[in-house]
C-alpha cells in the first residue's frame, strides 16, 4: 500500500496541512462553482442531446454535435466563435495553426512576454532551419520583455502607435522561465491600453494551463484570439487529444480555412467518435482544474515545509494557472525528484526517467508523466529542461487524494535516494 511506503515525518506533515490549506481550498471550490455554472448553463442553452455524441466520419458534414460543442466553448471562453477539433493535436499545434492563419509574408508579430516557451522557438524561427517556420515564410519577429513580472506598457504602446504590427502574442503561463504567470487582471489592463493606441492589431493569448483557474478568461477581457490544448485544463482529463482556437468570428473563419481548405472551413472534419469525450471533458473540467490547483497548493506547502528553495508560487500566493515549480539546484537532484514522481504514477510507474531529447525542445528534457493520456498535463506530471538552475515544473492532478499520495511518495523516494 502507498500509505505504508510514505516516510512517517512526511505523512504527518501532510496530515497537518489541512487546517492551513482549508481556506485556500475553499476559495478554489468557489471558483469551481462559478465556472461550473457557466459551463452547465452553456450546455442547457445549446440543448445538448445524446444524439450530438454520434460518430460522424468521412468528410464530417452536418455534425450538429461538433457545432454545438464549438458554441459552448465560445460561451465558456468569452469569445464569438471557436474551432475545437481532434485534428489539433496539442497546444503547440494550435498555436502554429493560429500563427500561420493570421500572419503572412512581410507581417510583424511581437511577443509581449519576452522569449516564448521552448516549443514555440523553432516554430517562430529563433533557432533551427525549418522551411515551415514563420521566419522562413517572411514573418518578422520582435519581443518586448517583462519588467519585474509586469508588462512594459510604455514600450508596448509606443511600438504599436506605428500601426505596422499585425499580431501581438501574450503567453499567460510562465513556460520554462523564472517569471510568474500572468493574471487575467494584468492581461485585461494591457489590452485596454493597447486599444487606446491601436484598434487593428490582433491580440492573441496563449491560454495553456490557465483555463478555469480564475473566474474569467482572456476572451472576457478583450483578447481577439485565445489558444489552448484539450490535454490540459479544458479536456478535464477525459479528452484524449485535441485543441482549440477561440476568438473573433472572422479570425476563426480564417483558422478553419487553414485547417481544412478555403471553401470548406468549419463545415467539414470527422469527429473520430470523440464528441462524447470532448463534451464530457469540458463538463468535468472545472472539477479537474480545482483538483489540480489543490494538488499544486499541497505540493508547494510540502516543499516549503521540507526546506526546498525557490518554490513558486508559494502555497498561499494567488494563482492564475496550474503550474508549480521548485528549483532543485543540480542535475542529479532534478532527475531524482522526477524519477520519484514517475514511480508514484498510476501508469508506467516502473519506467525509469532519464534526460533525453524531446521533439520541439532545444535541450534534453526529463519528464514524469504516468498518465492515461500520453502527454496529458491535467493529470499529475512534471517536466524540466536539464539546464541550470534545474527547475522542475509540476502540473495537474485529477483528484487531491491521488495528488497527495503521489507527491508524498515522490518526496519520500527523493529523500531516501538523497540520503
Amino acid at each position: 500500500m502507498i500509505l505504508e511506503q510514505i516516510d512517517k515525518h512526511i505523512l504527518e506533515l501532510g496530515e497537518r496541512s489541512d487546517p492551513d490549506l482549508d481556506p485556500i481550498y475553499k476559495n478554489i471550490d468557489r471558483i469551481c462553482l462559478v465556472n461550473s455554472d457557466r459551463i452547465l448553463s452553456a450546455f442547457i442553452d445549446n440543448q445538448v442531446s445524446y444524439t450530438d455524441f454520434a460518430d460522424i466520419n468521412g468528410y464530417g458534414n452536418y455534425d450538429t454535435g461538433r457545432d454545438k460543442l464549438e458554441k459552448i466553448f465560445a460561451s465558456v471562453l468569452g469569445c464569438e466563435d471557436t474551432l475545437v477539433r481532434p485534428h489539433i493535436m496539442s497546444g503547440t499545434n494550435a498555436l502554429y495553426l493560429a500563427f500561420t492563419s493570421f500572419l503572412k509574408y512581410g507581417d510583424t508579430m511581437i511577443s509581449l512576454t519576452g522569449t516564448p516557451y521552448d516549443s514555440l522557438q523553432e516554430m517562430i524561427g529563433l533557432y533551427g532551419n525549418s522551411s515551415q517556420s514563420l521566419k522562413a515564410h517572411g514573418v518578422k519577429y520582435e519581443q518586448i520583455d517583462l519588467i519585474n513580472n509586469e508588462f512594459d506598457t510604455e514600450k508596448i504602446t509606443d511600438r504599436l502607435r506605428r500601426n505596422d504590427v499585425r499580431l501581438v502574442e501574450i503567453q499567460r503561463s510562465r513556460g520554462y522561465s523564472s517569471r510568474k504567470s500572468l493574471t487575467i487582471a494584468q492581461i485585461g489592463a494591457l489590452i485596454t491600453k493597447i486599444r487606446e493606441v491601436n484598434t487593428d492589431v490582433i491580440i492573441m493569448v496563449d491560454n495553456c494551463y490557465g483555463e478555469l483557474v480564475e473566474e474569467k478568461e482572456p476572451g472576457h477581457v478583450g483578447a481577439d484570439i485565445v489558444v489552448g490544448s484539450l490535454m490540459k485544463n479544458l479536456g478535464g482529463g477525459v479528452a484524449s487529444t485535441g485543441g482549440y482556437i477561440a476568438g473573433r468570428a472572422d479570425l476563426i473563419a480564417m483558422a478553419a480555412d487553414r485547417l481544412t481548405a478555403p471553401g470548406l472551413g468549419k463545415d467539414q472534419g470527422a469527429n473520430f467518435n470523440l464528441n462524447n469525450s470532448f463534451f464530457k471533458g469540458l463538463f468535468m473540467a472545472p472539477k479537474a482544474v480545482s483538483s489540480a490547483m489543490k494538488t499544486a497548493v499541497f505540493s508547494a506547502y510540502m516543499l516549503e515545509k521540507l526546506g526546498y528553495k525557490n518554490v513558486s508560487p508559494r502555497y498561499d500566493e494567488f494563482r492564475t494557472d496550474i503550474i508549480q515549480t521548485v528549483e532543485l539546484g543540480d542535475k542529479d537532484s532534478l532527475v531524482l525528484f522526477t524519477q520519484g514522481l514517475q514511480e508514484s504514477s498510476p501508469v508506467d510507474s516502473y519506467v525509469r526517467v532519464m534526460p533525453a531529447p524531446m521533439p520541439g525542445y532545444p535541450f534534453d528534457e526529463v519528464m514524469a508523466c504516468g498518465a492515461f493520456t500520453q502527454g496529458s498535463t491535467i493529470e499529475l506530471s512534471a517536466d524540466a529542461p536539464v539546464i541550470p538552475p534545474y527547475t522542475l515544473y509540476m502540473q495537474g492532478g485529477l483528484s487531491l487524494e491521488y495528488g497527495k499520495l503521489s507527491v508524498m511518495l515522490a518526496l519520500t523516494k527523493a529523500k531516501k535516494k538523497e540520503a
